[in-house]
């Protein structure tokens, strides 16, 4: 049992000008999805978009207006003129959550320094979370590893449940 509400349903938008032109297959992306699977989302197979502010915008936009409980990018976090991406979620994002992208980038720093370089963000657009992760199979799945514990709580909160007891203390 996952813990996640019914039906919870994921989508997962791939940032890659090379993985979109076919110079190579998407690999961080079907990495990301197969791990939501086995969290227990609903999740097709990811989008693979080129780094491009409005298409990927208008992906993360269709996926909120879509319902989905979650949305998590991979790629176009990095320094490079192209890594788009968080410049598209924050044109799509109402509420930052900047705690989650601190986690993941927290997380991967004990064993790639260069993972603070990203400039992930995290938050919400209506009832959907959205997530920006690094573009490697690495960073996926240190993603899923601060995000796994998190999601069912996030998911229930997002649609209208209550905090669970024992939450948060700053004690």
């Amino acid at each position: 049992m996952s813990g996640l509400p019914a039906g919870a349903s994921a989508v997962v938008v791939t940032a890659s000008n090379r993985a979109a032109a076919g110079v190579y297959p998407d690999t961080s992306g079907q990495l990301l999805a197969d791990g939501l699977r086995e969290l227990g989302f609903q999740v097709q197979d990811p989008q693979v978009l080129p780094d491009d502010v409005e298409a990927l915008a208008g992906a993360l936009r269709a996926a909120v207006a879509g319902g989905a409980d979650l949305v998590l990018t991979t790629g176009g976090t990095g320094l490079t003129p192209t890594d788009v991406t968080p410049e598209a979620t924050r044109a799509v994002l109402e509420r930052e959550a900047p705690g989650i992208a601190e986690a993941v980038r927290r997380y991967g720093a004990d064993h790639v320094p260069t993972s603070v370089l990203s400039r992930g963000l995290a938050g919400t657009a209506g009832r959907t979370l959205i997530v920006n992760l690094p573009g490697s199979t690495g960073g996926v799945r240190d993603g899923l590893a601060v995000l796994g514990p998190l999601l069912p709580h996030v998911v229930s909160q997002l649609r209208g449940g209550d905090h669970l007891s024992g939450g948060y203390s700053s004690s």
